[in-house]
């Protein structure tokens, strides 16, 4: 049958266009040489195959072939087990006895001989020598894709290395090495001594140790030459590969570059005084410090003390202060991490002061650099002028396409516009095509085509709209209420499925559940999609078709600029990690006492009260009082909640489990984007029992808000605090009229939109991992619901009147 291309394929896989002139067989004569599979032109050529058909020639009757889907002669690896084609050969492939399929993703390993790739109706085939399963070809020459069309020609394209058919290898979870830079895939190939595509900690200990370029990269101006002698260096080697393996043995060359990336980004503020402290306290010079030497450096040294313990008076009474004397305990124990002793690298990443200048940006472009095609027809400008302004007033170049009918009538013909369309993008050269309403026609008629595969806008699921093209980075915007194309939920997320993963985003904007009063929080778009219109939301979805991490880590990733700046400063003052707050701890965080008061007046108190009083840039959805009555609220104490048990034993776990399942999907794990600061109230027995629990302070499952389950089952927390405060979240008021609140850490990971048919089970973002959240809004979430005990972590009790 025919794919969506335009190439025939059979149903066992083999690729046969009628007609085409056959693909020449190369014979075998011993297991070491290649062989290709025939393309016939006739069902009489070669033996008579009939694409498809179960009950055609075997391949096997042709010497050195096995039937459809068994190894080959003589071959080590042959198909490997678990792969999709280990059932029915691929439709064109060209196999080695060192070839291999990667597993899950319908393309062929290097091999000794080269190899033909086939995938969706492509043929891709590298002619020269290839290494082993997994590395870069070092010759620099490209392959080549050759498409066999229906009418017999052929076309040859030249590809980057290493690419597939679609144009990436998403399906894998990491970037193909030709992504990374020359210099760090270099490092990878040498550190990978098995050269299997991923590196050990065995084989990065023995690198760093053998190799002095490897040594260099990753130690730089450290002596690594004593490595197996010298247990600080060791140490050091040891944490970086746990830093960047998460717990898994081995790790991705993607995962190494990412890491030492964000190293090389990172400005330590604090290393010369870090220095200066610790040469303080290693009294005896050794180049280790003990907890004796810890305790007897804060009682005599000033300076030391003020590094440890900021805002403690100390003075020299640290052996008659408990307190004090925890403090610095809890401190050695949790840079040791059980050891006697500790070493400056030990030392250093305690203490480290990452400065983070700014959340990250949209995509590093201006909105004045780029340029939008917008398909004229159902795009408002004279109906929906707002929608029109919103591109135009946000700074883009916009060219209009407008030479072309409103294709009003089922069916409407649109191939004979098409050529005017593309001839307009070609003279234009968009960065981005954006289309809504009945122009949506016209959009999946360039895709089909193949007239246009950029980034594209969609507003409104358009009836012809079925597939996604791969490759294509595409925002889908659908209302819940839209009465002209009403489309429900799940065939969006289905339609949203038929694209790559981490390229296509679904915007939707849907009503909330009821509340006992029969009323909604939320209500969803119709058509025009209102929400467009406010919070620079077109824009924005304009520039997430253009970021490099996809549109939908733009989006979130976009959440944090609805915030004040001064309370983006205070957040990252705090930090977005259970880490950086657990550094902020008194003690380990297991004494029976879990409130520990801020000093009023010191930097932490200074930057939670910004938090909490901030205002949103814009008007939130939910204004309940006017925001100068919240002005006038007073904060009458903030204490931290220490729990240790609590940390360890549910946050910590599913923090990491959090970052290693985003990895797993080819999305970068961001502090800040994929965690933030959010509110919770609750009743006086509740809060006792969120601080003090042992395992887990939430129980999303066992909860809700105070009106029903309005965005599905699990624990809510809002983004700002007077929403909690005005709602009446925080139960009665104590008899001296004070409330308290808890300011709390939530791992969100990537949210969906909520649903009251949600019922802590989320939707698939990309198969078999779900969402990890849900919020009420898309474009500027102000209600968070998580669904796991250990994605909420309590940081601060404030109490306020």
């Amino acid at each position: 049958m025919a794919d969506a291309t335009g190439f025939f394929q059979a149903g066992a896989g083999f690729l046969a266009p009628p007609q085409s002139p056959a693909v020449l067989m190369s014979p075998m004569s011993s297991p070491s040489q290649s062989h290709r599979l025939l393309v016939p032109s006739s069902p009489s050529s070669f033996g008579g195959w009939v694409p498809g058909s179960p009950t055609g020639p075997a391949a096997a009757s042709i010497p050195g072939w096995a039937t459809a889907g068994m190894p080959f002669p003589g071959s080590p690896s042959g198909l490997m087990p678990g792969s999709p084609l280990g059932s029915t050969m691929p439709s064109a492939m060209h196999v080695s006895t060192g070839g291999s399929f990667i597993p899950g993703t319908g393309l062929a390993a290097t091999s000794a001989g080269g190899s033909f790739v086939a995938s969706g109706g492509h043929v891709v085939q590298r002619m020269s020598s290839s290494p082993p399963m997994g590395k870069v070809p070092s010759d620099g020459a490209p392959p080549f894709v050759m498409k066999v069309r229906s009418d017999g020609a052929s076309t040859v394209t030249q590809l980057p290395s290493c690419v597939s058919t679609s144009g990436s290898w998403s399906s894998l979870g990491s970037k193909v090495l030709d992504d990374l830079d020359a210099e760090v895939r270099s490092i990878c190939e040498r550190i990978d001594t098995d050269g299997n595509g991923f590196i050990s900690k065995l084989e990065l200990i023995a690198a760093v140790q053998n190799d002095p370029v490897v040594a260099s990269y990753v130690l730089p101006g450290k002596d690594s030459s004593r490595l197996m002698s010298c247990e600080e260096t060791f140490d050091e080697v040891d944490a970086i590969f746990d830093q960047i393996s998460g717990g898994k043995q081995r790790i991705k060359y993607a995962d190494f570059a990412s890491h030492f990336r964000k190293a090389a980004a990172e400005q330590t503020s604090n290393a010369n005084e870090m220095r200066i402290i610790y040469d303080l306290i290693d009294a005896d010079g050794n180049g280790s410090i003990s907890k004796l030497e810890l305790v007897a450096a804060v009682q005599a040294k000033t300076d030391v003390a003020a590094f440890l313990l900021p805002g403690m008076n100390c003075g020299n009474h640290v052996m008659n202060c408990e307190k004090t004397f925890d403090a610095i305990n809890s401190i050695f124990e949790s840079i040791a991490g059980g050891k006697r002793r500790i070493d400056f690298a030990d030392f250093e990443a305690y203490f480290r002061k990452v400065t983070s200048l700014q959340p990250r940006q949209r995509v590093g472009r201006d909105r004045r650099n780029t340029r939008v095609f917008i398909i004229g027809p159902g795009f408002g400008q004279q109906l929906n002028p707002r929608q029109a302004a919103m591109i135009t007033g946000a700074g883009f170049q916009v060219q209009w396409c407008h030479g072309i009918p409103n294709p009003e009538t089922p069916n409407f013909p649109v191939l004979p516009y098409l050529d005017h369309i593309k001839a307009e993008i070609e003279a234009f050269q968009p960065d981005v095509v954006c289309c809504a309403s009945k122009g949506g026609v016209y959009m999946v008629g360039l895709w089909q085509m193949g007239y246009w595969r950029g980034p594209s806008v969609l507003i409104n699921a358009h009836p012809s709209c079925k597939q996604l093209p791969e490759g294509v980075p595409i925002v889908l915007a659908q209302g819940g209420n839209d009465e002209v194309y009403p489309t429900p939920r799940a065939e969006l997320e289905r339609i949203i499925g038929t694209g790559t993963d981490n390229k296509c985003f679904l915007y939707y904007v849907a009503n909330s559940g009821l509340m006992p009063s029969g009323q909604h929080t939320r209500m969803g778009d119709f058509h025009n999609m209102e929400t467009l219109l406010s919070r620079d939301c077109l824009p924005r979805l304009v520039d997430a078709t253009l970021c490099p991490e996809g549109p939908e880590v733009h989006m979130v990733r976009s959440w944090r600029e609805r915030l004040g700046d001064d309370r983006i400063e205070a957040e990252l003052a705090l930090g977005y990690s259970p880490e950086r707050l657990r550094k902020r701890w008194a003690t380990r965080g297991m004494d029976h006492q879990k409130l520990h008061d801020v000093a009023r007046g010191s930097e932490e108190f200074e930057r939670v009260a910004a938090v909490f009083k901030s205002a949103p840039k814009e008007p939130p959805a939910y204004l309940l009082s006017p925001q100068a009555n919240w002005d006038r609220v007073q904060i009458l104490s903030i204490q931290r909640v220490e729990n240790g048990l609590q940390l360890d034993g549910s946050t910590k776990p599913y923090y990491d489990s959090l970052r290693r399942t985003l990895e797993d999907q080819g999305t970068e794990f961001e502090p800040g984007t994929h965690t933030c600061w959010a509110f919770h109230g609750a009743s006086q027995d509740a809060i006792e029992s969120i601080i003090s629990n042992p395992l887990a302070g939430f129980q999303p499952l066992a909860s809700g808000t105070r009106n029903s389950n309005v965005w599905g089952s699990g624990t809510y927390f809002a983004r700002d605090a007077k929403y909690v405060a005005d709602g009446g979240f925080c139960g009665q008021p104590a008899p001296d009229g004070t409330r308290r609140m808890l300011m709390c850490l939530l791992m969100t990971g990537m949210p969906c939109l909520g649903d009251p048919s949600h019922k802590g089970v989320l939707p698939f973002r990309n198969k078999p991992h779900r969402y990890n959240s849900s919020v009420d809004s898309l474009s500027s979430p102000e209600i968070f619901i998580v669904q796991h005990p250990g994605s909420a972590l309590p940081g601060y009790l404030i109490t306020f009147a």
